[in-house]
């Protein structure tokens, strides 16, 4: 019952495919790409999974909470697992603030479509007290004047960005390469994005 209701919350309008499973008697109707994973994360408490990002400054990883933004967490793994970021240019860099990438056009306007349906994918707007920007190294959902407009686009900070927080949908934190991360300009390009286990799980 608990799992549902939480299912329920988070995913009752959310505009993909969705697909039902069943798991110690309770029948849900959720995303198919977040089913397997919402299971597993509640019945066997995994840990949180690592982008691996090669650019070309250098290696970027960074921690995907799963656990506190387990809809938009999934959202990059599935999207990145398709191979959707590698070669993607980082098409906007803005000093002490944020470089972001993701959009498949090179121009800030584009979106994923996803590959089942051919249609555009979106994540409702996904937001919490304790997921914030912090100090730099943040990564977070980009989107227009839309919340809910989400959809392969991200960001990473380069300074503290408190105020876009409960505004912007933080998913994920750089736990090495900082350093390049901050080197990245306009015209850098993500080479790969590789999702992997944590260390020493």
């Amino acid at each position: 019952a608990t799992l549902n209701s939480y299912v329920e919350t988070r995913y009752h309008d959310f505009p993909i495919n969705r697909g039902t499973i069943d798991k110690q008697g309770m029948r849900l109707s959720v995303p198919c790409f977040v089913a397997k994973t919402l299971l597993e994360r509640t019945f066997n408490l995994m840990a949180n999974r690592i982008a691996v990002m090669e650019t070309t400054k250098g290696v970027v990883k960074f921690e995907l909470y799963e656990d506190l933004a387990p809809m938009t967490a999934q959202n990059f793994i599935n999207i990145a697992e398709t191979g959707h970021y590698n070669g993607l240019t980082f098409h906007r860099w803005v000093k002490d603030f944020v470089i972001q990438g993701g959009d498949p056009t090179g121009t800030g306007s584009g979106d994923y479509k996803d590959p089942a349906t051919g249609r555009k994918r979106t994540v409702p707007l996904e937001v919490s007290r304790t997921l914030k920007h912090g100090e730099a190294g943040g990564v977070a959902m980009a989107r227009s004047q839309d919340p809910n407009s989400a959809s392969c686009q991200f960001y990473i900070t380069l300074a503290r960005a408190d105020f876009l927080d409960m505004e912007y949908a933080v998913f994920g934190r750089v736990t090495e390469g900082l350093a390049n991360v901050l080197q990245l300009r306009e015209g850098d390009k993500m080479l790969s994005v590789v999702i992997t286990a944590p260390e020493g799980a």
